[in-house]
Order: structure tokens, then C-alpha cells, then sequence
């Protein structure tokens, strides 16, 4: 495996100045990833409570560059093996994907 770029991120757990509890991921002074606030009332907001209930290690970060909102969002599962076909099969609407063979793949390194 050829690594073709290369940050040094800071993960943090801050707190909100309404005291909600985040995670935010740093890449540089300027370039982080914010996560989208679960009690916010809008509709990401919203839709993150609800998400959260179902998949609590589901997660939404927000990008924020230059301080400044660039409406690209990193969002992701930390799922366990059993959890994973539950989540595919959420997001798909469908269960086709189980028709195909659950291949092992070494890690090219």
C-alpha cells in the first residue's frame, strides 16, 4: 500500500457554548470536521437523533475550512459484524447485496 497523503488530525471531545458534547477532528489550524449536533432543531439535527437511536456509533461531521461551512460531511458507522447487514439493509432498502459472496480480502500493504 503507497500512502499518497498523509494528515496529522487531532480527534477532541469539546463542549458547545450551550453545553452540548461534540467530536471534532482536526487536520490543520484552519481544516476540521465538526460533528453535527444531535439536539440542534433543524433538520440534519433532526435526522441525526434519530439515527443515533438505531445506530449509536453512527456519526456526522460537519466540514468547516477557513471558518467557513463548506456543506461536505463525512458520515460513517463503527459496526460490528452482526450489525452491518442490519445497517446495509437500511440505507439499500433491499437485501440484493446478500445474493453476492462475502469475500475476504487481505490488505495490501
Amino acid at each position: 500500500m503507497e500512502t499518497l497523503k498523509d494528515w496529522k488530525l487531532k480527534l477532541e471531545v469539546v463542549k458547545t457554548k450551550k453545553g452540548v458534547v461534540l467530536h471534532k477532528i482536526t487536520l490543520s489550524e484552519d481544516h476540521f470536521f465538526l460533528e453535527q449536533n444531535p439536539l440542534k432543531d433543524s433538520k440534519y439535527g433532526f435526522a441525526y437523533r434519530k439515527i443515533k437511536e438505531k445506530y449509536p456509533e453512527f456519526y456526522m461531521f460537519w466540514e468547516i475550512k477557513n471558518n467557513r461551512y463548506t456543506g461536505k460531511l463525512i458520515a460513517g458507522a463503527i459496526l460490528d459484524k452482526e450489525e452491518i447487514d442490519l445497517f446495509i439493509t437500511d440505507v439499500l432498502q433491499s437485501e440484493e447485496y446478500k445474493s453476492y459472496e462475502d469475500v475476504r480480502e487481505e490488505i495490501e500493504t
